[in-house]
């Protein structure tokens, strides 16, 4: 059985469009996962940690065979390997993929929240999940995602579409 995920891509460090570019394909390289449509990025100040280079942000749409413990193993083991360290939180980083929506699923277990509990107060990753599917509903919420980007404040963020 397939599953639809969409997943959040950021990085700001070592070339970042480049980093999340290379994120995607290997992810499109996985056995049991396909990339089916990709956001457009976004340059994105950061969040958390002050003092870091602004973020390359960016939602992919995903069909996958995988559960989604086993699309989270999977995400993390592509971070580690690009080479993503843990270290201070929402520091910089050379790649971070988080699943923000698998189906309508809710799952609610050690080390694993979906859909991503922090997505709809974030507008770096909702402006370009609302490219891909601006009608999906948050299964918990129950708000489509432009919905949820209308209730974040103009001014919370800055987010800028990259261009071409």
């Amino acid at each position: 059985m397939t599953h639809v995920a969409y997943i959040g891509l950021g990085a700001n460090l070592e070339d970042p469009l480049i980093r999340c570019q290379e994120a995607i394909g290997r992810i499109d390289e996985t056995r049991d996962c396909t990339v089916s449509a990709v956001s457009p990025f976004f340059k994105t100040e950061p969040v958390g940690v002050e003092g870091q280079k602004w973020y390359v942000n960016g939602v992919i749409r995903v069909d996958t065979r995988f559960q989604p413990r086993s699309l989270l193993a999977c995400l993390l083991w592509i971070e580690t390997d690009m080479g993503r360290k843990r270290q201070t939180r929402w520091g910089p980083r050379v790649i971070d993929l988080d699943i923000l929506l698998f189906g309508n699923e809710i799952v609610e277990e050690k080390n694993i929240t979906i859909p991503h509990p922090l997505m709809h107060k974030r507008r770096f990753v909702l402006m370009p999940l609302i490219r891909l599917a601006p009608h999906l509903m948050h299964p918990v919420l129950e708000k489509t995602m432009t919905e949820l980007l209308r209730e974040i404040p103009q001014d919370d963020q800055a987010v800028k579409e990259m261009g071409g």
